[in-house]
């Protein structure tokens, strides 16, 4: 197969779209690329469609910058579920229930957000897109295959408590590359011995792009322009 033809070759530049739950980031992608009168489009960075919130999308030259602007770091606004572990650590997975008898404390948890930040090793979930002897690990898992990944190293650069009311955890995290919000989920439930799960996942920033600048799906149903672009 060839080089797909693209009929605009004039828009270079960033769109920033605020995806629907529901939708993959290469579904934004489509729906730029028909909005912008098939234009060259490519994302800076995987938002699963359990979650909501900024997805850059680089236009005809600009995508030569997806590497740069996959690096720039990222802010998440996220609750979690203390209440049971779940297989995908996220609330669409079968829930593992744990008993509690005296639930954390604010500051018990704070103490336990605080091991989190600097540079930490992560276990990715097994539902995840990681590829995996050249399989999507996701698939594996839904086939009932044992998933071995490797951890890696991440950064994370904040955790900032934002409401607590047992069993439900509202966080802002500012974190880099690669950061899985599933797994400080799953993570923070076991070092407080807790279950814990992703409840809901909403990006609100990449770098200087935040969810303020950001374009909706219903703009999405409508042209567009030289307007509506940013400069890399």
């Amino acid at each position: 197969m060839g080089r797909p033809k693209y009929t605009n070759t004039t828009l270079h530049g960033l769109l920033i779209v605020d995806k629907p739950l529901g939708w993959s980031s290469m579904d934004v992608c489509r729906r730029v690329r028909r909005a912008a009168g098939n234009c060259k489009v490519g994302h800076a960075g995987t938002l699963d469609p359990l979650a909501s919130g900024v997805v850059i999308c680089c236009l005809g030259k600009a995508t030569k910058q997806v590497d740069r602007l996959m690096g720039l770091p990222k802010v998440y606004e996220t609750a979690i579920d203390l209440s049971a572990f779940t297989n995908t650590d996220d609330r669409e997975g079968e829930r593992e229930e744990v008993h509690v008898d005296i639930p954390p404390t604010r500051e018990t948890i704070e103490t336990g957000l605080a091991s989190f930040i600097g540079e930490v090793e992560q276990t990715p979930p097994a539902y995840s897109a990681i590829h995996i002897n050249g399989q999507r690990a996701y698939k594996l898992a839904r086939q009932g295959e044992d998933v071995n990944i490797p951890t890696r190293t991440v950064r994370i650069d904040a955790i900032e408590l934002l409401a607590y009311d047992w069993p439900n955890l509202r966080l802002r995290i500012t974190c880099g590359k690669g950061t899985y919000i599933r797994t400080i989920a799953r993570d923070l439930g076991k070092a407080l011995q807790t279950g814990g799960h992703l409840a809901s996942l909403r990006r609100t920033a990449v770098g200087p792009y935040t969810v303020d600048q950001a374009i909706d799906e219903q703009r999405l149903q409508e042209p567009i322009g030289e307007e509506d672009i940013q400069p890399t």
